[in-house]
Formats: structure tokens, C-alpha cells, sequence
């Protein structure tokens, strides 16, 4: 299958590129930086460019985007022209170009303030139905992305699956708290019980989604490690986190102390997989559980292709903490 990859040279796209050459697709890889992973050097932007990468192509996997660590250093401009219309331009090429899967990365941060109800509250259940409430220019762009993609998909029969994924960036939390409360690999382990998924896996709902596109038509999907709570432990989950886990994993209090690692206060989200799970045949192999292994065997509960494609950042300037700002 010959398949064009956006953002090539970026984590996902990198890791897409990866897994595709590995199993024998023809891949294409477009993005305006260089690197192994890319063979087209330019912007998704570029109507001329972009129809030459995407000719011959049976399928399109678009994961390049404006991310939140750009919002403090880019335009809001920017933003449209890369998540909105670059987007729009990709959808048009790859209908005139008899494209017959269209798989459109989007991200959990649509949700916005969905996902952050009152201190002391009930945590929130994030599934497809929420309704989404951007607090920033990415979420609002990448939402509108989606809508674009979905009209395009009624007026031109484009199968268009949008894959809302969750954190899965190895870089350090971008909250400056967090980051002085706790050891960065201590925050990933918390976040695969609600709000984090392994690269791997997100991989491998793009590929499940690159089957079922023609099938399913139009759908989005929240993608997300599986996480071990119900419904029933959001109120708790608001106050009190630690005893819900140990509920659910026993010796987890044991294993973390002796690692000197701890649950935070709170937790305020909790994302559910389950759709994808149902509608794409997708079965995430890393989570919680795997942390808790790691602890148990001084294993390590990340994937091999998280090692492979390893950390990258998203700007070329450094910054006073080291890190990237944020808004």
C-alpha cells in the first residue's frame, strides 16, 4: 500500500513512517523539516507540493499540526493556515486523487474545558459525546479541522476516520508544578490510568483505522491507554485517587512507596476508549498495568518504538526552564 504520512519528521509521524516501511508499504513523508523519515521537504499548506506527494496514494495518515507548545510562540494565524487550512487542502487533494482512507490525528485538548470540572467535583467522563469547549487556539483549530474534514467527507464521500489522542510525548510535563511536585517518569505512570497512551499504540489505532475507514465512513475516537475506572469512581477519583487505585491494583501502594513515587491528589479526567476499542478492533497494549509490572521487575513499561523515536521537542530555540512555554 502506498501511503502518505504528514509530519513525517515529528514523534507521531516519525513512528508511523517507522511501522509502515517495517511492514512493506510504500510510504511517503511530508514535512518541512528534514530527516530520515521524509521525502517530501515542504508545508502541508502548499497546494502544489501537497498534490504531488499525494499522488498514487490509497491512503493518507495526517498527524503534522500546530501543537500546544506552540500557542505561546506562534500566531494565531499560524495556527489556521497550518491545522485548518493545510488540512482542507490535504482533504481536497486526496479526493481528486481517489485516496480511499483518510485518517485525520486530532487531539483530546478539543475537549478543553470539558475536562476540568470544580475542585472537590466528580471527575469527568471523556468520551465521544462530550461536548467540546476549546480554551485555546490549538483545540479550536484542530476541532475546526475535524468539521472541515467531516463536510468534505458528506460532499465527496471521503472516508475520514479523526483519531483524538492523549498525551503520549515523552518531553517533560508542560506544567511547571507538576514538574517541581514530581519525578517526570512518576507523572506518565499516573497519567496511563486516565489520560495518556503509549505511541505504539497510538500507531496501531491509525493502522486499525486505516482498515476500517471505508467501512465506518465518517467517525471520531477518543484514543487513550485503557483505563481501569467506571463511572463509579469519578466522585471519588475527585477527592481521593489513591484509594480508588489501590482498589483496583492492591499492591500498588507497596510498589510505589518503595519507588518513591506517589498519586496525585486528584484527578479531574478520565478518558474512555471504549468506542475505538468496539468500532476499530483496536486493543492498546500498554497502561497501568505495565507500570505496575515494571515496578514489580525492574522492567521498563514503555514500548520499543517510544525508545526509537525518542524525544524531539517542538521548537528550536531553548527557554529559561529548558522547556517550552506555554499560555
Amino acid at each position: 500500500m502506498r501511503v502518505l504520512v504528514t509530519g513525517s519528521s515529528g514523534h507521531l509521524g516519525e513512528a508511523l513512517v517507522r511501522t509502515l516501511r517495517g511492514r512493506g508499504d510504500d510510504v511517503v513523508g511530508i514535512d518541512v523539516t528534514p530527516s530520515p523519515s521524509t521525502t517530501v521537504v515542504g508545508s502541508i499548506t502548499d497546494a502544489g507540493t501537497v498534490r504531488e506527494a499525494v499522488a498514487g496514494a490509497e491512503a493518507v495518515l495526517h498527524p503534522a499540526t500546530r501543537h500546544k507548545p506552540h500557542v505561546a510562540t506562534h500566531g494565531r494565524q499560524d495556527f489556521v493556515d497550518v491545522n485548518v487550512t493545510g488540512t482542507l487542502t490535504l482533504l481536497e487533494a486526496a479526493v481528486d486523487a481517489g485516496v480511499g482512507a483518510f485518517v485525520l490525528t486530532s487531539t483530546t485538548s478539543t475537549f478543553g474545558r470539558a475536562m476540568t470540572p470544580p475542585a472537590g467535583a466528580p471527575a469527568a467522563w471523556i468520551t465521544e459525546d462530550t461536548v467540546p469547549q476549546p480554551r485555546n487556539i490549538y483545540g479550536a483549530t484542530k476541532l475546526a479541522a475535524e468539521h472541515v474534514a467531516e463536510v468534505v467527507h458528506q460532499r465527496d464521500g471521503l472516508p475520514v476516520l479523526v483519531l483524538r489522542t492523549s498525551r503520549f510525548f515523552p518531553e517533560p510535563d508542560d506544567r511547571a508544578d507538576v514538574r517541581a511536585a514530581f519525578e517526570d517518569e512518576n507523572v506518565k505512570a499516573n497519567e496511563l490510568l486516565h489520560r495518556r497512551v503509549d505511541i505504539a499504540d497510538v500507531v496501531s489505532a491509525h493502522l486499525r483505522a486505516l482498515e476500517r475507514a471505508a467501512s465506518i465512513g465518517f467517525g471520531r475516537y477518543v484514543v487513550s491507554a485503557t483505563t481501569p475506572f467506571a463511572a463509579a469512581d469519578l466522585r471519588e477519583l475527585g477527592v481521593d485517587p489513591a484509594r480508588v487505585v489501590a482498589r483496583h491494583y492492591p499492591d500498588q501502594p507497596e510498589l510505589y512507596a518503595a519507588g518513591g513515587w506517589r498519586l496525585p491528589e486528584a484527578i479531574d479526567r478520565v478518558y474512555s476508549n471504549e468506542r475505538a476499542r468496539r468500532d476499530l478492533g483496536w486493543n492498546p497494549e500498554y497502561g497501568f498495568e505495565q507500570v505496575l509490572e515494571s515496578l514489580r521487575s525492574g522492567s521498563d513499561w514503555r514500548s520499543a518504538l517510544t525508545h526509537a523515536v525518542g524525544v524531539k521537542g517542538y521548537h528550536r530555540d531553548a527557554f529559561p526552564d529548558g522547556l517550552y512555554p506555554v499560555e
